[in-house]
């Protein structure tokens, strides 16, 4: 990954580029999902310092980050909530979640509960929010304050549990190149389930 931009087949990346080999175990479109929203959630997971036996939730399960968020916390062995609609729950739930909350229908920051650290992997949840539900000593991490640096390790971090078949990409839709309009326009009714896939042929 170096940036944003475009849609190729190929693209020329200078020798500093972070790269990594795709694991033989997934296909080209599975590879596509991972580098931006599997290593974001491994970022967000580190900042907020994630120990084992936690209690976590993670705002915005369903999308892309929160897709691989959940299933890096289970691998790090904490316990998780999810919060998305209620077309998701079953998706967050198959994903490794052991709570999921329908934001749809509970207003989930008046809940009894308190977690250890809440991720906010839309960066649209408020401080004040997310203090209603924090244990003492709780952390909240927020998308909308994530810094963009990546590091080649955390690529290898990734590639090397969907090695083990311990991670996956969830692809929501796939389009061929000249539907890409029509992608993002899929994209922007918010309805996304985490990833989608362009195709090239």
């Amino acid at each position: 990954t170096e940036n944003f931009g475009g849609y190729a087949e190929y693209k020329c990346l200078p020798e500093k580029a972070m790269m990594a080999i795709k694991p033989a175990n997934i296909s080209y479109k599975e590879a596509a999902a991972l580098p931006i929203g599997a290593t974001t959630a491994l970022r967000l997971l580190r900042k907020g310092k994630i120990q084992r036996g936690q209690k976590v939730l993670i705002y915005g399960a369903s999308g892309s980050v929160g897709t691989y968020a959940i299933q890096l916390a289970k691998n790090f062995g904490v316990e998780v909530t999810g919060v998305c609609s209620t077309a998701n729950l079953g998706m967050v739930k198959s994903l490794g979640a052991d709570h999921v909350i329908d934001y749809t229908k509970e207003d989930f920051s008046s809940r009894d509960e308190r977690y250890d650290v809440i991720y906010d992997t839309l960066g649209k949840l408020s401080k004040s929010q997310a203090a209603k539900l924090l244990a003492s000593n709780g952390t909240f991490v927020s998308m909308a304050k994530l810094d963009t640096k990546e590091n080649i390790d955390n690529l290898i971090f990734i590639k090397e549990l969907i090695e083990k078949g311990e991670i996956k990409a969830v692809i929501d839709q796939r389009y061929p190149l000249e539907n890409m309009v029509e992608a993002h326009r899929y994209m922007d009714t918010g309805r996304k389930k985490g990833n989608i896939v362009i195709t090239v042929q």
